[in-house]
Order: C-alpha cells, then structure tokens, then sequence
C-alpha cells in the first residue's frame, strides 16, 4: 500500500519520545527496553503490508502541541458516511489490517491511535476517571475537527467501544451509528457479578494482574527490558493464531509490543478509570439513557468472550423506543475483528449500508419537505 507521509513521520517520531519523560526515563528506554517510536513505525509498517487499499497516514495536531496518528482509506464514495474505527487498550491501528480492506470497499475509513497510545503522543493524563474520560473524548473530537469529518459511523473495541459510547453521548449530532464490538466498562460491578466475571477471565489477564494489581497493566512488559518480546509472546500465544492467515512470524508480537514498550500514558490513565478486573469505576451502561434516542446502536459479541454479553440486552431495556441490535460472531472471543473477522466484516458492512440507506432516506424526506 501506498505509506504516505510515511519517511517524515518516521523523522519526526522521535520527538514523541520525549513526551511526558524524564532523562532517566529516556535513558532506561535506550538502554533497557529495545524500543523506539521509529522502531513502532516500521512495526506498523510491516503489518500494514497487509492491506491491498492505498492508505494515507498522517498526523493530526490537537491542542497541546499533542499528535494523533491516523490511518485513512478514501476509495471516492461520496455518497456513503464514512467510518471512524477505534482500537482497545494497548493496541493501535494497525490491528484493524483484517478489516481495513473489507469495510474500505465502501466508504472512507479513518482509523486513529488513541491519545496516550502507539504512536500518538503520550502525554500526561489526570488522576480523577471522569476527568481522563473527557479527556479522551475532547481529543476525540479535536481530532475530528482536525479532519474536517461532520457526520459518521462510530465503531470502537473494548476500550475503544466504551471511548466511542462516551464520545457520542457527548456528541450525538455526529454519530450516525455507534457500533460497540465487545465493549469494556459497561456493567456497575455487584459480589455476584464480580465472581462470575473471575470464572470468565483468561489466565494471562490473572497472572499479569495478580502480580500488577497496583502498577500499570503492562508495567511486566517494560520491566521485561530486553525479554519484553518474549514476554508479549508467553502470555498471548492466541495472537499469532488469531493472525496466522496472513503472518507465520512474529510481526504482530513485534507490533504490539512495541505499542505497549513505550512510555506509560494512556496506559497509566486506564489505571486511574479501572477496577480489577475489566470494570470502570464510571460504567456506561447507567448513562447510555443519556444518549440521543435517534442514535442507533448495535451491539457485536464474541460468543466465547469472557466480557460481559448482558449489558447489550440490558441497553435494549434502557432504550425502548431506540434502535438496538444485538449481535453475536460464532466461535469469537473478546477480539471478535480477528477471532473471526470475515462475519465481523459482514456484519459491520450489513450495518454501515443501512445506515446509508436511513441517511439518504431522511435526506430526501428534508429535500421533499423543503
């Protein structure tokens, strides 16, 4: 594919580096930790050899002197709303290259790094979860502006899906369709959920936590220094499979350990916004009332996820009169756009087309009024 602005991003990244760090901090990550942000563009770039469709990337400046990476598919339709893609935490765009291709044949597609993550900058987040949750979400719409997109699909992952919820709740007139894929933070934790939800988790996510309950989620992966890679590896040896189809080698590992190699910053405030494990300490399943009732939402589970599957019901519950769909992928686990990404793919192209089709109906209904 076609990198642009590739080479000058690679020049310029090492400034991001020097975001929100200390000198000693710097020196242990040239001494300690085999990282750089110019060794996460190449990562990116070799997982981006993926995807067939010409990709623009480019960063976008928001307030701050802060950047947001951003990877952009225009195939010229004009007549299709475009789709934003929102990743998890610890990941970055480049994990969408199962879907770029797909979703991209019919509308424009922009997938950006969020703030404090991969190779957007890191900078120093509040304390106080509601206060980084705004954060995120101004970033959000900043890098909207900066883009010049005026209405969208919305479609975020885990973390990303609770981001996108919060960021449409906020700004209803620009979500055309909010498309929440297994997301995190939605349930209030009880006793008995909590329990249930411990029965459910993987043994990575036990293993790591129990050791980290009070460091950042992948302080183990910066520690590791020089055996970070391997590290990555051990723990979700399910990565190479879910990717097997298009790399028998390391390159997701090298990717996504270098996504999380960097200095802790969206990492650090995801701490602040969560309880042990997988809850928000502001869950979003009470304030999905507060989304505009004309929004429409769909939900998309794994089948085998270890997430909480209830909580699209229940907003169905809390949204009579609104439109939800609940959709569930066969054989997927918590990373459904991988375990099984040919259904996910259908299902959000499903989605995205009727979403066109309710846009120019109202379209012509407001031209036939006029």
């Amino acid at each position: 594919p076609a990198l642009h602005n590739m080479e000058d991003s690679v020049k310029t990244d090492e400034l991001a580096v020097a975001e929100s760090r200390s000198f000693l901090g710097s020196w242990l990550n040239i001494k300690w930790r085999p990282t750089s942000m110019a060794q996460l563009a190449a990562a990116e770039a070799r997982v981006l050899q993926h995807v067939k469709a010409a990709l623009e990337t480019f960063y976008v400046r928001i307030t701050g002197s802060r950047r947001i990476w951003t990877v952009k598919v225009d195939p010229k339709k004009p007549d299709a709303l475009p789709i934003v893609m929102v990743h998890g935490f610890g990941a970055g765009s480049g994990i969408w290259l199962l879907n770029i291709d797909a979703i991209a044949k019919h509308r424009s597609l922009y997938a950006f790094d969020v703030l404090g993550f991969a190779r957007s900058s890191r900078p120093k987040f509040s304390t106080e979860p509601d206060i980084i949750e705004e954060e995120f979400v101004n970033s959000i719409e900043e890098w909207r502006e900066g883009v010049g997109l005026e209405k969208f699909i919305l479609l975020g992952h885990s973390f990303g899906g609770f981001l996108a919820a919060s960021y449409s709740i906020k700004h209803p007139d620009r979500v055309k369709h909010l498309i929440l894929a297994d997301p995190w933070g939605f349930p209030e934790r009880t006793e008995q959920a909590a329990e249930a939800q411990r029965n459910r988790v993987p043994f990575w996510i036990k293993a790591v936590g129990s050791v980290l309950l009070n460091f950042n989620p992948l302080a183990a992966v910066r520690a590791a220094g020089p055996w970070g890679p391997g590290l990555v590896q051990r723990f979700r040896p399910d990565l190479q499979a879910k990717f097997s189809e298009v790399f028998d080698d390391d390159t997701i590992f090298s990717y996504l350990y270098h996504c999380n190699a960097q200095s802790p910053s969206g990492e650090t405030a995801f701490s602040y916004m969560q309880i042990p494990f997988g809850w928000a300490k502001n869950p979003m399943l009470p304030r999905m009332t507060q989304l505009r009732r004309d929004v429409p939402v769909t939900f998309i589970y794994g089948a085998r996820s270890w997430m909480d599957k209830e909580s699209g019901k229940q907003v169905k519950f809390l949204r009579q009169g609104s439109y939800v769909d609940i959709q569930s992928v066969p054989e997927a686990g918590h990373h459904v756009y991988a375990d099984q990404y040919e259904d996910f793919n259908r299902l959000v192209v499903q989605v995205c087309a009727k979403t066109d089709k309710a846009q120019l109906s109202e379209k012509t209904n407001i031209e036939t009024t006029i």
